[in-house]
């Protein structure tokens, strides 16, 4: 083992390494001066019971103290580069620089609580703080635990801090990444995750914070109550149209709370450790950005990337392959699949619903005739799928709320081209009041055929997060199944001539959803930029409207600024209500949303 270690970490480094988390590799953007901007309270930071280094107790207020404070939740034996080990990181770069800032020296405190208050003892805890910072920092920085999961469990929910022991030994523990900024007034002012969670930035708005604090003192502490996902399904924002909902399955509360539980519940699948959110993550688009294709349960392949669920409520086809027609019967596939949810059969599902306490009497309370059947298991989930609306967007406001100063130039002059020279329009359709960016119709654009005759020469792998490698496709054969064979609708139709055709995606929120491509084969939306540019993949079946655009290297730059304007503000608050869902029994506090489970 120790052999094979040191060969990877040989590997890993003479790789090229993709882009690492800003709190390693560093902003590639000056970030604004501080004191420049402005950071409205986001809500009171919640109190709660803790246990300090040496075992006493306290509560969370009290740690605070009256100083700005930047609180992380972490536990010891995270493993996850991109965990713990980054938050902490980052945090001793803050404590670091702040004692030799004089406007923050004395006036900042850092503060660790583990979220594992099992194994994180206090006396662990102080230890942890030890081999950090020798002797030094033990009053700036706070290594704080709980006496035990009761008294811990309310501060995550008021948090909103995902936390899930894996299935088996419970040694690793999935959770989101978070790190919060607290005022002198116990109000939180920022969330950073693992995309934000950098050294100059935290610095910066504390300096912020501290500098206007008196300007800032009486600015008022927003209510924010959890979106009301029946009202935003009944008022589509700007750019969409009315939900269609079928005349058996109107929406309701009820409904779409007993689906929203569902998506969240890993119980769904056979051995219980997958659920419908640990693909389609909310905090990814509601996708997954990690995986060119999807993997299921027990490491199991699965040959197509994961769609977005965003504004799957418009959708006339589902599925890649456009095999399945509405909401209600898709929900089926994935979990019947041997190599994704892995349930057996429909019996098995029901069966198992309805020995889970509360399942029953909430599929009573939203179907009264019918209570749970496969019908029923269909249209609750269903339901919630339809409240995932996002419009809105710059384009929107500019396009349809006629704001001329939505759009920035770069964009605009990308529209022109996506309407015009490029042609992008053709498939992706907009139309005079809204815009749902597909025509849901099936297009070979020479991605499957090209993966059907050999694929490319190479192949990226990752070895570790952010670690990379090109590989040869001999040496990938070698040490792995081959991918499965792809045909697209010809496995639907059995026609010859829809070899390769799949479904055209709707482009909202586009930029939120990487990897590309029915495969995820296409990195980033400059790639796919490029791959239409050059006309795609020539076959016997390719599409009459794929062939060389001809743009230029600026022109495709436009185009791909006006994809990134089609990214809607509600995404932002229908992941933070996902990352409030409760699973477990019912009226049992459960742990939150799937969001990064990674």
């Amino acid at each position: 083992m120790r052999a094979w270690l040191l060969g990877l970490s040989l590997l890993a480094a003479a790789t090229t390494a993709a882009p690492l988390p800003p709190g390693y590799a560093g902003l590639d953007y000056t970030p604004p001066a501080a004191g420049s901007y402005r950071l409205p309270p986001l809500g009171q930071a919640a109190d709660g019971p803790v246990l300090d280094e040496q075992g006493r107790p306290a509560t969370l207020h009290q740690v605070f103290g009256g100083q700005a404070v930047l609180l992380g939740f972490i536990y010891t034996h995270c493993s996850d580069a991109n965990g713990c080990p980054l938050a902490t990181h980052v945090l001793m770069q803050v404590h670091r620089r702040a004692r030799r800032d004089p406007a923050l020296r004395g006036r900042l405190r850092l503060v660790s609580l583990s979220f594992d208050p099992e194994r994180d003892t206090a006396a662990v805890m102080r230890a942890y703080r030890q081999a950090l910072l020798g002797q030094r920092g033990a009053e700036d920085w706070r290594f704080l635990t709980t006496a035990d999961e009761a008294s811990l469990a309310p501060l995550l929910r008021a948090y909103g801090q995902y936390v899930q022991r894996d299935p088996g030994d419970g040694e690793d523990i999935s959770h989101t990444l978070r790190v919060y900024l607290i005022d002198p007034q116990r109000r939180i002012r920022n969330i950073y995750s693992a995309a934000f969670l950098d050294a100059d930035l935290l610095l910066n708005d504390l300096r912020t914070v501290l500098a206007r604090r008196g300007e800032d003192e009486a600015a008022p502490v927003p209510d924010t109550p959890p979106i009301d996902l029946l009202a935003h399904a009944r008022h589509p924002p700007l750019g969409l149209p009315p939900v269609p909902e079928p005349a058996d399955n109107l929406l309701t509360a009820e409904k779409i709370a007993l689906g929203r539980r569902l998506f969240f519940d890993r119980r769904l699948s056979l051995n219980g450790t997958l659920s419908c959110a640990m693909c389609h993550v909310p905090a990814q688009g509601f996708t997954s950005h990690e995986l060119k294709t999807a993997v299921g349960i027990e490491g199991r392949s699965v040959r197509r990337n994961t769609p977005t669920v965003l504004n799957s409520a418009y959708l006339t086809r589902v599925f890649h392959d456009g095999r399945d027609d509405s909401l209600e019967q898709q929900v089926w596939g994935p979990l019947l699949a041997r190599n994704e949810m892995g349930m057996p059969s429909v019996g098995t599902v029901l069966r198992r619903l309805r020995g889970l306490p509360g399942y029953p009497a909430a599929f009573r309370r939203a179907f009264p005739e019918r209570g749970l059947t496969m019908e029923t298991l269909g249209m609750a989930l269903a339901s919630y799928q339809r409240t995932l609306i996002a419009g809105d967007s710059p384009f929107d406001r500019w396009y349809y709320g006629h704001d001329e100063q939505a759009l920035d130039p770069a964009a605009r002059r990308g529209f022109r081209l996506f309407t015009s020279k490029a042609g992008c329009g053709a498939c992706h359709t907009i139309g005079k009041d809204h815009a749902l960016f597909t025509d849901d119709s099936l297009r070979n654009t020479g991605i499957g055929y090209r993966a059907a005759m050999g694929g490319a020469a190479r192949t990226r792998v990752q070895l570790a997060p952010g670690v990379f490698t090109e590989v040869d496709a001999a040496t990938l054969a070698s040490v792995g199944e081959p991918p499965p064979a792809d045909l697209g609708y010809y496995e639907i139709t059995q026609d010859p001539a829809d070899r390769w055709k799949y479904k055209v995606p709707g482009l909202r929120n586009v930029a939120l959803t990487a990897p590309y491509m029915h495969d995820g084969s296409l990195a980033t939306l400059a790639e796919v930029v490029a791959f239409y540019n050059a006309g795609g993949v020539p076959n016997e079946n390719l599409d009459p409207l794929i062939h060389p655009l001809g743009l230029s290297q600026a022109e495709q730059a436009d185009l791909v600024a006006f994809l990134e304007a089609l990214t809607s503000p509600q995404v932002a608050a229908l992941v933070r209500d996902a990352e409030a869902a409760p699973v477990g029994d019912f009226g049992v506090p459960g742990p939150r949303a799937v969001t990064a489970a990674r």
